[in-house]
Formats: C-alpha cells, structure tokens, sequence
C-alpha cells in the first residue's frame, strides 16, 4: 500500500540559549562574555509510513514531541534532518484560533481563514450558516474575536476546518476544546471523515478516545517513537511505563 504521508530518519533539534540577563549591568557584563546555548532534540530519527484512509493516534508524555510532529507535517516547521514526503491536501487543526485577527469580527476572521485553507468565497458563503450555527456563535457573529473566550474562538476554529475537503487531518488536543455538546459535534466530524476514507493524524491526552477512535497508534517518548501497533497495545505500554 502506497504510504501518503512518508516519514524517512526525520530529526528535528532546537537551540535552547541558558543565559538570561535581566538588568543593565548583567547586559553589560555578559556583552563580553560568548552566549551559553544548549541542542535540544525534539525529535531523533523519526521513520513513518502512513497509507491513505489511516487513523493514527499519537501519544506521549510532554514535551515527548508530538505536538512537533504535527508542526513539520504542516510545514510550520523544517526538519533538521531527514525527509518528509506527504500526497494530497492538508488541513491543519493545530493550536486552534491562534490565527484569528483579533480586531476584526468573527464573520471577517471566518472568510480569511477559509480563504486561506482554499475555499471560495462563493463556497464560504454558502457553508458560512453551518459554520456558525457549529461553532454556536450566532449572536456574537459581528463581535470582535478579541471580546471572545478562548475557548469561543477554539469552537469557531474547529468549525471552519470541519468544513474543509482536505485529505489530510493534523489534529492537535481538539478534544480539549468546548464542552460535552460540543465534543460529540467534533467526535461527528471524526466519524464523517473516517467515512469519507480521509486521512487522519489525531495527537492527544485522552488515551481512551485514542483506543476508540485510531486505527494504529504510536508512542513517542524523548523525541523517539517507543512503540508503533494496535492502539489499546500502545495505549497499555503508555500507561505501563507511566506508573514505573
């Protein structure tokens, strides 16, 4: 099976600086003295392959880099090392509404946002009612995103991407987003996605909805994938090593 997301000895590092200067004389001083950096591996030799229609639900403690993962699929990030090789069209669910323009309204925010991820202006205004009525912001359309909640303009970013044709889904904590109502909604656009045949990368916390939802699972710990199989294995060697 032809893999459309290809992953080949991926490696992704940071340099993280350990000198911090916080008052005149310390910048003074420390302008003599040659800067105190540190590598940081966040990820070391990454190899995946993830065929079309695939549910993969990626797990890990913090800071294990899954969230990092995610950002080099999207092509936020650029690999230290390696390759990655991804076929089809990508919608990217990653840190939801930290794109919105704040002094714009939610109705301005949702045409540039979709426009963006490649709708139409002719299409968005045509799903523009399904967005809003999903996200539940039907009296604070014309609002400033800046006077919403957080967790407002979470709903209303995962809202737009539900209505993206994508092939590919990056989903970052998506769960965590909204209240019990609102979840049920997501975990309906998982299950329409999955009919769909699409493909979908799901990282998360909530190890049982991994278990239920994902086709496969992979662990990652220290920047290195620790286990790769049928999700309640992996979930089970996740929480093994957790309780040690």
């Amino acid at each position: 099976m032809t893999a459309q997301i290809s992953v080949q000895n991926l490696t992704k590092s940071f340099i993280v600086p350990h000198q911090r200067r916080t008052t005149l004389k310390e910048s003074f001083i420390g302008f003599w003295r040659a800067p105190v950096n540190e590598k940081f591996l966040a990820l070391e030799d990454i190899n995946l392959q993830i065929p079309a229609g695939q549910f993969l639900g990626i797990i890990g403690s913090n800071g294990s880099g899954k969230s990092t993962l995610l950002k080099i699929l999207a092509n936020i990030y650029q690999p230290s090392h390696g390759q990655v090789h991804i076929l089809g069209k990508v919608a990217s669910l990653l840190e939801l509404g930290i794109g919105f323009q704040q002094d714009l309204s939610a109705r301005d925010n949702i045409f540039i946002n979709a426009s963006l991820l490649g709708l139409s202006n002719t299409k968005i205004h045509h799903i523009l009612p399904e967005i809003v009525e999903f996200a539940g912001i039907g009296h604070f359309l014309d609002l400033q995103i800046k006077n919403y909640s957080s967790g407002m303009r979470q709903r209303l970013a995962f809202a737009i991407a539900a209505f993206l044709d994508a092939d590919i889904y990056l989903c970052d904590e998506v769960f965590a987003v909204g209240d019990e109502n609102f979840q049920a909604k997501c975990l309906a656009v998982f299950q329409k996605w999955r009919e769909q045949g699409k493909t979908i990368l799901l990282v998360s916390h909530n190890t049982t909805q991994i278990a239920q939802l994902c086709d496969r699972a992979i662990l990652l710990q220290n920047g290195q994938i620790q286990a790769d199989g049928l999700p309640s294995q992996v979930v089970a060697l996740y929480h093994q090593a957790g309780s040690r």
